[in-house]
């Protein structure tokens, strides 16, 4: 298949799957990257997460991940960036009480100085110093990251000038 084949292939697929903030399911069975990794995230914001904790999730796509979670809803914020998850977001989190903010990770968050007990970021960008501001003493942030070598062999395939980078896929746990 030849560079152009490959790009029709690839938009007729992105304007079939129709994605809606986070939900990727138009691609199971067909793609499953974090099988292999060697930690299981959902399982280590589990580990940390009680019914009491305040919990922010920072870029949260369209609120699956979190949703999964079950946590109390009156316990539980989220922030996204992106428009189209936005507007998902406050369609589908807001009726449930999820307190639910249009946010740059990057930036400035809206919440108050030591407001959660757990923040939790998969993906998503990030700021340290708001990450530290918003955490309650003792608080944890949970975080997965997405490295340079992320789909190295699909960037290849797409770019044949990619570029090398040595970054690779990362967790990051911060007490």
């Amino acid at each position: 298949m030849n560079k152009n084949e490959l790009m029709e292939n690839w938009l007729a697929e992105e304007k079939a799957a129709q994605i809606h903030g986070w939900d990727f399911s138009h691609i199971n069975e067909r793609f499953e990257e974090e099988k292999d990794l060697p930690w299981n995230y959902e399982k280590i914001v589990r580990r940390y997460l009680t019914p009491e904790s305040s919990l922010l999730d920072i870029d949260t796509g369209g609120g699956e991940f979190l949703l999964s979670l079950n946590h109390p809803y009156k316990k539980t914020s989220a922030t996204e960036n992106y428009p189209p998850n936005i507007n998902l977001c406050k369609n589908i989190l807001l009726p449930l009480g999820i307190d639910f903010r249009a946010a740059n990770g990057n930036g400035v968050l809206p919440f108050c100085d030591g407001k959660f007990d757990l923040v939790i970021n998969r993906h998503g960008a990030y700021n340290p110093d708001e990450i530290s501001r918003i955490l309650k003493v003792g608080g944890i942030f949970i975080t997965e990251q997405v490295g340079a070598d992320n789909d190295r062999e699909l960037i290849e395939l797409l770019l044949t000038d990619a570029p090398e980078n040595p970054f690779p896929f990362s967790v990051l746990i911060l007490p």
